[in-house]
């Protein structure tokens, strides 16, 4: 499913779908994908809500990111959107690279963030996660998309030859083929080299926060999510058991009631949730 026309700013730099009608929300993709990624909760959350997702720099409709992009070019261009839109405030619900861009939003400038749901965050990668990230950049930069899309197919849904989530595979497969690849390496480079811009920091995060994964994500791990929740002064982990990196595409009913209840309560259902604060 994908989501209706694109709007755009008066200087192209940003385009974005919105829905529905209350507290606005705002939905930031992951790398390599695109705002389409999110028609599922959009039609979940619009019944309630202002529902926001936009393309990020280099994907979509949205314009290229500077040649020697930093987070930081991420982070203005979801505040500057928040401008266009006349918006003082909003809650982000980010995924992967989103969930980075998100977390240092929030850290950023905290009065305009009301709740944070990060899914698929990555954190303080080792050194051996580091490197195979950098690499991936590379590879990226080195005209290397296609061989990227294959393994990141395989990273976010498991192997192909178990059949699981075929069709949500062959869509993400779509929007890698068609994203611009001088965007996508951008990205990716912001993506590998970005992960320790909040490591010491979450103490300060002033919102109320989820941090989301999937038990079988390998490269944004349960770990990685609970150290976050740990971190953070309003903090809460939910591990999705037998997901990988996709689960908000491959098992939205389930993600979006949990979405759902975050927003509205800053809890999660209590048989899902592990509570980062309380790990030893």
């Amino acid at each position: 499913m994908a989501l209706g026309p694109r709007n755009r700013d008066l200087s192209a730099e940003s385009a974005w779908h919105e829905t529905g009608d209350g507290p606005p929300v705002i939905l930031i993709h992951g790398v390599g994908l695109n705002a389409d990624v999110w028609a599922s909760q959009i039609e979940a959350l619009a019944p309630s809500y202002r529902a926001i997702a936009y393309d990020t720099f280099g994907h979509g409709m949205s314009a290229l990111p500077p040649e020697e992009a930093s987070l930081g070019d991420y982070v203005r261009q979801l505040f500057r959107l928040m401008d266009e839109l006349k918006l003082p405030r909003a809650s982000l619900v980010g995924h992967s690279m989103g969930a980075m861009i998100a977390i240092a939003a929030a850290l950023g400038e905290p009065a305009r963030i009301g709740r944070l749901v990060a899914l698929n965050a990555v954190h303080d990668r080792s050194p051996e996660q580091r490197a195979a990230a950098r690499e991936r950049a590379d590879l990226l930069e080195g005209g290397g998309l296609s061989t990227t899309s294959e393994a990141a197919l395989e990273r976010w849904f498991g192997p192909a030859a178990d059949g699981a989530f075929a069709e949500e595979r062959a869509q993400v497969r779509s929007w890698l083929d068609a994203v611009d690849p001088t965007g996508y390496a951008r990205a990716y480079r912001v993506f590998a080299t970005s992960d320790a811009a909040y490591a010491g920091q979450l103490e300060k995060l002033a919102c109320p926060a989820l941090f989301m994964t999937g038990e079988l994500d390998p490269h944004s791990t349960p770990a990685m999510s609970l150290a976050m929740a740990a971190a953070a002064p309003h903090g809460q982990a939910a591990v999705l058991p037998g997901q990988r990196h996709m689960a908000a595409l491959a098992m939205p009913d389930l993600c979006n009631r949990i979405i759902l209840d975050f927003l509205q309560t800053g809890t999660v259902p209590p048989d899902l949730v592990t509570n980062g604060n309380e790990q030893s």
